[in-house]
């Protein structure tokens, strides 16, 4: 029999539908009498609300912060020490804090119509002064843009001491770099989409939404909308893209929750291009004022860092806005060796759109400030690239080893993997090549960044960083079917990572049923395990080990 099981290469199950069109998204979804919807936003950055001017005709369709009887707002309030959490309502009503937050929604037979209403209603406002930059946001004076905070820091974290100064005075090599990065877009291929409706068969609130997250929508709805957990219903089907964008519970799942439980039809909104780029989700805008001490030889002695994360106006559910500076104290050390380590990491409000974890969460930003540190150490000590990093990188025989803020390396050969590295790119031809002016007048440059990413956080982890819901144990329930075919139920949810092929390997490689007669299903809260699904490169782990443990309870 052909291997199909851990670790053979196969072909993945999803390609046959994807490939031929068939994958099923939000926006596949057709459901009798479905009525379209379209947000009125805003066009400012900090405003006090005034008035909504609803044309007469219009009125029925359109709704406000004051139609919302009961609803309450989004609230991402982890237990850590001095955060300030923010109240996101699900309408403005007083105040509008960011460019593009949902003011109004409108409803009609089509989108082109819903965007006509839109169009049709005029707000009136007084203009506040707007914060748009995080470090003037951190200056006394700025505006504010939660006033009641009395300033612009969400929640800021310290690791280490300040260094002392026989390595600050002392220090044969002190360089500082200033480093700043752009905000970023996700842009996956499928937008944001939600599609609501009462079931009255099965006597719940059903929303079938473009989501990474779908037990945590399903808690963060309940919450907003007052109903037992069992009352809502979150399907996730095909998801064209993810990269942190959908992990989160967004303003239009509630306000479509909340219309559909009004109305006697379905409700659908699909994210066009413009919402995306302006209104719903940013991330990775860093500012690193970071400072590296070593010897003459470029050993490195201390680093101190001080480093902003421009969050925007509200912290997102379940995530918040503590995750990117939360990572930057504790990531920016890496694989380097040194013993004093000094650095604050504020996540800061501005009138922006919220950031949420993006791919690599504060990682970017990281890998780009420690880095630019060694590279200058290096100019100083007169060293190469590589002879910089590997004389301060952890070396195979300190495995184990915890570095300065008590990351744990279990193994590995960080130095041979930087040699290979230096081999396959042929750093020293090269350096050569600089040495002689190219043909067309170009500069060509060589740059090495390393770091070791860490993966599959645990419920410790998820409990550290105060997220809202922390699951436990991930689960997955695994059975045979009448006819001789293996179903696993798994909360996780595949947006790429071909749950459907690996999840059925690692059964196949148990209980030796065939590969094609593993079905894996996933994203449907009404039949799958309550999970925190599929991020930061933990479901084979977690979810491919219960999927293990079943199996061989089944087998």
């Amino acid at each position: 029999m052909a291997n199909f099981g851990i670790g053979a290469s196969v072909l993945r199950k999803e390609d046959d539908r994807f490939l031929r069109g068939r994958g099923q998204y939000v926006g596949d979804f057709r459901l009798a009498g479905t009525r379209e919807i379209a947000f009125l936003r805003s066009p400012v950055a900090h405003a006090r609300l005034r008035r909504i001017n609803i044309p007469p005709k219009f009125r029925s369709a359109v709704f406000t912060a004051e139609d919302l009887k009961g609803v309450k707002p989004i609230v991402s309030a982890p237990p850590l020490r001095g955060f300030k959490f923010s109240v996101e309502p699900i309408l403005a009503a007083d105040k509008l804090r960011y460019v593009g937050e949902m003011v109004a929604l409108c409803v009609a037979n089509s989108r082109a119509e819903a965007e006509d209403i839109v169009a049709a209603i005029t707000l009136e406002f007084d203009e506040l002064p707007a914060v748009s930059d995080m470090r003037a946001a951190c200056a006394p004076g700025s505006a504010l843009v939660h006033e009641e905070w009395r300033d612009n820091i969400f929640v800021s974290f310290e690791e280490g001491k300040p260094l002392s100064g026989a390595i600050r005075e002392g220090a044969p090599i002190k360089v500082t770099r200033k480093i700043r990065t752009s905000r970023h877009c996700m842009f996956p291929l499928e937008g944001r989409g939600v599609l609501a409706y009462r079931d009255a068969r099965l006597r719940n609130l059903t929303l079938i939404t473009s989501t990474q997250f779908p037990n945590s929508v399903q808690t963060g709805l309940a919450q907003c909308l007052g109903l037992e957990h069992g009352n809502v219903r979150v399907i996730s089907p095909d998801v064209g893209g993810g990269f942190g964008y959908k992990g989160l519970l967004c303003r239009e799942e509630v306000a479509l929750g909340w219309l559909a439980l009004q109305v006697d039809h379905p409700v659908r909104w699909l994210e066009d291009c413009r919402e995306h780029l302006g209104a719903n989700a940013n991330c990775r805008e860093h500012y690193y004022e970071i400072t590296g001490y070593a010897t003459a030889d470029g050993k490195l002695l201390g680093i101190e860092c001080d480093a902003l994360v421009d969050a925007g106006a509200y912290s997102s559910y379940p995530v918040s806005s503590s995750v990117e500076a939360a990572q930057i104290a504790n990531l920016l050390p890496g694989p380097y060796v040194f013993s004093d380590y000094h650095c604050c990491a504020a996540a800061v409000a501005t009138n922006k759109c919220p950031i949420i974890p993006y791919r690599g969460v504060a990682r970017t930003g990281i890998c780009l400030a420690i880095e630019a540190v060694m590279d200058a150490i290096a100019r100083e000590a007169n060293l190469d690239l590589d002879e910089v990093r590997l004389r301060n990188m952890v070396q195979p025989e300190q495995m184990p080893f915890n570095n300065v803020v008590g990351k744990h390396f279990d193994s590995g050969d960080h130095p041979e993997c930087l040699r290979r590295a230096v081999v396959a790119i042929g750093l020293k031809a090269v350096r050569e090549r600089q040495k002689r002016s190219e043909p067309d007048g170009r500069l060509v440059g060589v740059g090495l960044s390393f770091f070791v990413e860490q993966g599959a956080h645990g419920t410790s982890v998820l409990a550290s960083w105060g997220r809202p819901i922390v699951p436990g144990y991930e689960q997955a329930n695994v059975r045979l079917t009448p006819d001789g075919e293996v179903e696993i139920h798994v909360g996780t949810h595949s947006h790429g990572q071909s749950h459907e092929t690996t999840y059925a390997q690692v059964a196949h490689e148990i209980l030796g049923v065939e590969f094609d007669k593993i079905k894996v299903l996933q994203g449907d809260t009404l039949h799958t395990p309550y999970s925190t699904a599929t991020w930061g490169s933990r479901s084979m782990v977690y979810g491919g080990g219960a999927v293990a443990i079943a199996s061989r309870v089944l087998a």
